[in-house]
C-alpha cells in the first residue's frame, strides 16, 4: 500500500497551460491519481510552446520543454468535450472522482453539463476547483486572464523593475495560483472528512496577485502612499539589494540590526555600526542613499567570491547572482537533488525539477514522467469505466476519444 498522503484521491484535471496543471501536479506528487483530459484535436497548448522541444526516438520534435514543468505524475486521455458522448464519458469519470480542476472561462462548462452544479448533482462529495482570471463574480468575471495581464493589473509590475514597469521572469501569478489552489483542494478534502461534503473552490489569478502584494500592500494601507519601483532594493530594509564587486555583483540581505553590525565589521567599517544614521534599520532606510553609496564603494574593491566568504564567516546572508546553469550546478542544488530525470515514453529521459516539499515520512513521489498525448486513454477507460477495447475503438472511430 502506498504511503503517499493523497494515494486515495482521484483527480480529474480538465485544465490546461499552467495554473491548473501546476495544482494538479502538486496533488500528483503527493500521490493522487491524476487524469489529464485533453482536446483530441490539439492537446494541451503548452505541448507546442517551443522551441525548445524534446526529441523522440525517431529524431522528430516531441513535446515542448514548457509542457514538462507542470505535468508530471499524470495520465493523459483525449475526450471530445463538445460531443454528447464525450460529455457522458467525463461525467462518469467525475462521478467517481474526488476532485475536478478546470480553468475554462466563467460559466464555460455549463453548456456541456460539466459545471459545478451539474457535477455536484451527480457527486455531492466532489471538490470542484475553478481557476479563472478574475473569478466567478464581479464585473470582470467573463474576461479572460493571462499571467502577464494579471501581473500588470494586479500591481506586481508597478513595484517591479526600475524606470519601466517589468514583469517577473517566470509566470509567478500562474504558479502562485496553482499552489494556492492545491492548498484549497486539500483543505476542502479535509473538510469533507468531517462530513461537510464537497464544495466549489473559486480561484482567481487577480485575487492571488493581490494577495501576493503582501508587505507592499500593507505599506500602502498603513502609510497611504502608493509604493513605486525600487529595482532590487527593498522598501523596508537596508541594505537588502545587490551591489557591484570587482568581478560581478553580490546580493546582500541584512535582515536585522545585529546582522548589520556584523556586516560593518566584515567590511572593515566598524564606524557604521555606531553611526546614529545607520544603527537601526529605520535610520538606515531614512539614510538609504548615503549608506548604499558607501557600501557600493567598499564592495567594488574585491571579488564576489571574496566578499561571499567573508560575509558568510560573519553570519551575514549573501550570495552571488547565478544564471540557471550555475544554479543547477551549485553544490547546494546538487546536495538537495533539485534536478533529476524520469523516463518518458518514446523520448528517453525527461528533465525534471524537484518538488520543494520535504516531508520526513510522506514526501513527494516521482512515479510518472509527463504523459505523451492521449497515452492512457484506453487504460483509463478500461480501468475506471469498465469499457472493452471494442467499445473504446468505437469511440475512437467516431472521434469521441483519441
Amino acid at each position: 500500500m502506498s504511503t503517499a498522503p493523497l494515494s486515495h484521491i482521484r483527480v480529474l484535471d480538465l485544465s490546461r497551460v499552467l495554473a491548473g496543471p501546476w495544482c494538479a501536479q502538486i496533488l500528483g506528487d503527493l500521490g493522487a491519481d491524476v487524469i489529464k483530459v485533453e482536446n483530441p484535436k490539439s492537446g494541451d497548448d503548452t505541448r507546442r510552446w517551443g522551441p525548445p522541444f524534446l526529441t523522440d526516438e525517431h529524431g522528430e520534435a516531441a513535446d515542448a520543454a514548457y509542457y514538462l514543468c507542470a505535468n508530471r505524475n499524470k495520465r493523459s486521455i483525449a475526450v471530445n468535450i463538445a460531443d454528447a458522448e464525450g460529455q457522458a464519458v467525463l461525467k462518469q469519470l467525475a462521478a467517481e472522482s474526488d476532485v475536478v480542476i478546470e480553468n475554462y472561462k466563467t460559466g464555460g462548462l455549463k453548456k456541456y453539463g460539466l459545471d459545478y452544479d451539474s457535477l455536484n448533482a451527480i457527486n455531492p462529495d466532489l471538490v470542484y476547483c475553478s481557476v479563472t482570471g478574475f473569478g466567478q463574480t464581479g464585473p470582470w468575471k467573463n474576461q479572460p486572464g493571462y499571467d502577464f495581464l494579471i501581473q500588470a493589473m494586479g500591481g506586481l509590475m508597478s513595484v517591479t523593475g526600475e524606470e519601466t514597469p517589468m514583469k517577473v521572469g517566470v509566470p509567478a501569478v500562474d504558479l502562485f495560483t496553482g499552489v494556492y489552489a492545491a492548498g484549497a483542494v486539500m483543505a476542502a478534502l479535509l473538510a469533507r472528512t468531517k462530513g461537510q461534503g464537497g464544495q466549489h473552490i473559486d480561484m482567481a489569478l487577480f485575487d492571488v496577485q493581490t494577495a501576493m502584494l503582501a508587505n507592499q500592500a500593507a505599506n500602502y494601507f498603513v502609510s497611504g502612499k502608493t509604493p513605486g519601483r525600487q529595482g532590487n532594493a527593498h522598501p523596508n530594509i537596508v541594505p537588502y539589494q545587490d551591489f557591484p564587486t570587482s568581478d560581478g555583483r553580490i546580493a546582500v540581505a541584512v535582515g536585522n540590526d545585529g546582522q548589520f553590525q556584523a556586516f560593518a565589521q566584515a567590511l572593515e567599517r566598524p564606524d557604521w555600526a555606531t553611526d546614529s544614521r545607520f544603527m537601526r534599520n529605520a535610520d538606515r532606510v531614512a539614510n538609504r542613499e548615503v549608506l548604499v553609496a558607501d557600501i557600493t564603494l567598499t564592495l567594488s574593491a574585491e571579488t564576489t567570491a571574496c566578499w561571499t566568504e567573508r560575509l558568510h564567516a560573519a553570519g551575514v546572508p549573501c550570495g552571488p547572482i547565478l544564471a540557471l546553469d550555475q544554479v543547477f550546478s551549485h553544490e547546494q542544488a546538487q546536495a538537495r537533488k533539485l534536478a533529476f530525470n524520469l523516463p518518458m515514453t518514446g523520448v528517453g529521459d525527461a528533465p525534471m525539477i524537484a518538488n520543494p516539499m520535504r516531508l520526513s515520512k510522506t514526501g513527494p513521489q516521482y512515479l510518472k514522467a509527463p504523459p505523451r498525448f492521449a497515452e492512457h486513454t484506453s487504460e483509463v477507460l478500461q480501468e475506471r469505466l469498465g469499457l472493452t477495447e471494442n467499445e473504446i475503438q468505437s469511440l475512437r472511430e467516431r472521434a469521441i476519444v483519441c
